[in-house]
């Protein structure tokens, strides 16, 4: 609260020239509606000034996006809904969490309809290059690529109290001139930070209230920057081309990849465990084991779960709730084991009801095939009994013909296999005479 009435005050002090954008996962929004209302309320007001853009992610804070295709467009679909439902935007810009990007993930962003994502400025994708551009995806072009300035922005989230830092204290002037420091012919200063820097991260009597408040007013008047949002920034500046990232990275811990989350045998084994599940879980309509399963995904229970040590240890211990990642994997287990017992609970009465559902539709098909069969009976004997009278006459006749050619007994034959005719009848009546008399032959 106190860094959203900061901003706030900020944002109408400066009359649109000061702006920025917040990515607030489903699950904090969760949490804000049940136990803390008036966030909610605060981050209206501004989003209601025009100046602060809402960006789309995976509601439950999720490694989906690794894992299941259609799960992490239900996912994003469902927070895009919460973002225009709360704030009345709708989000055009896609930030992945924890940062994660590769080209198949973009790809998959730019086919749900983003215009753009963000995603880390990680070195050993770069090589060469500058963060301070607009890329686009490897795989669908249309879809922009903004990365996050790693250096300048853990300046701030992560150096700012740290008294053996050599540039130890940071005040707004020293950064500025970081800032003007750059190549004139970078276009974009991507600035991306955990919004508990303010407050949690860098306590109040760090300085970093005092920081935020004299940021807007040092870059303006010191420097050629402007602020932008993010789908401000995609609109104006032209790609320069496209970043190639062929595996996952993110913006956590020196390799800026995977391992803070699937990096041991116990996050590997958790993840797959739980994505095992999502199948029967779609067998069913139960909202509350939907919504356990959504919580169980968020990225942190894994995040516990990691054994870095030496710096990267430090950063993830201060996160952790637990004593060890072998506490956090035997206590996640143990909720997840319980999960598993109440859905295959609820897969099993749902089978059942499926399979008397599926009975009674078959004793109901049995009984109609059972009429249909009787009127098929009734039918063919009515059938029969006409065929029968129509076809005795021309027979008797024809049979006692007498004819030296034996001819009539062909005729009979052909009588028998198809309908008799009057005409055809008399025909044949005639037809030895007329034969005995072309012969000349006498009767005997």
């Amino acid at each position: 609260m106190p860094a959203n009435r900061l901003l706030l005050e900020l944002v109408r002090k400066y009359d649109g020239k000061f702006k920025l954008a917040f990515s607030i996962s489903g699950i904090a929004i969760d949490q804000f509606e049940t136990y803390a209302p008036e966030v909610i309320d605060s981050f209206r007001q501004l989003a209601d000034t025009g100046n602060v853009e809402f960006l789309s992610e995976t509601y439950a804070h999720s490694l989906v996006s690794l894992k299941d295709k259609d799960e992490f467009t239900r996912q994003v679909d469902e927070h895009k809904e919460k973002m225009v439902e709360l704030f009345a935007q709708e989000p055009q810009v896609f930030r992945n969490t924890e940062l994660i990007y590769s080209d198949e993930i973009g790809a998959m962003v730019a086919e749900m309809g983003y215009r753009g994502m963000i995603t880390e400025g990680a070195k050993h994708v770069l090589g060469w290059k500058s963060p301070n551009f607009v890329y686009t995806n490897a795989i669908k072009p249309r879809l922009k690529v903004l990365l996050k300035n790693f250096k300048l922005s853990d300046d701030i989230a992560f150096r700012f109290s740290n008294k053996e830092w050599p540039e130890y204290p940071l005040t707004t002037g020293k950064f500025v001139k970081w800032l003007n420091k750059i190549d004139k012919k970078d276009e974009t200063i991507n600035l991306f930070m955990d919004y508990e820097t303010f407050g949690e991260h860098q306590w109040a009597d760090t300085g970093i209230f005092e920081f935020l408040r004299a940021f807007p007013e040092t870059v303006l008047n010191n420097s050629d920057y402007t602020f932008s949002t993010p789908s401000e920034v995609i609109r104006d500046a032209q790609p320069v081309g496209s970043i190639h990232v062929p595996n996952p990275i993110s913006w956590a811990d020196e390799e800026r990849d995977l391992t803070a989350w699937l990096g041991n045998p116990l996050q590997e084994q958790a993840f797959r465990k739980l994505y095992s599940l999502l199948q029967r879980l779609r067998s069913i309509d139960h909202d509350i084991l939907k919504k356990d399963f959504r919580y169980l995904q968020n990225s942190d229970h894994f995040y516990y779960m990691c054994t870095k040590f030496f710096s990267d240890g430090e950063v993830h211990s201060y996160f952790n709730p637990f004593d060890t990642p072998y506490e956090a994997f035997i206590n996640y287990m143990n909720i997840l084991s319980d999960f598993e017992i109440r859905l295959n609970a609820l897969v099993a009465d749902s089978t059942d009801d499926e399979i008397v559902r599926l009975s009674k539709i078959i004793s109901e098909k049995d009984l109609l095939i059972q009429k249909f069969e009787k009127q098929i009976l009734t039918l063919k004997s009515q059938k029969k009994k006409p065929l029968k009278r129509e076809t005795k006459l021309p027979v008797q006749k024809v049979s006692s013909s007498k004819t030296s050619s034996g001819k009539n007994n062909s005729e009979s034959q052909k009588l028998r296999k198809g309908k008799a005719s009057p005409e055809k009848t008399s025909a044949e009546k005639r037809s030895p005479k007329t034969k005995n008399k072309a012969s000349g032959k006498k009767k005997t």
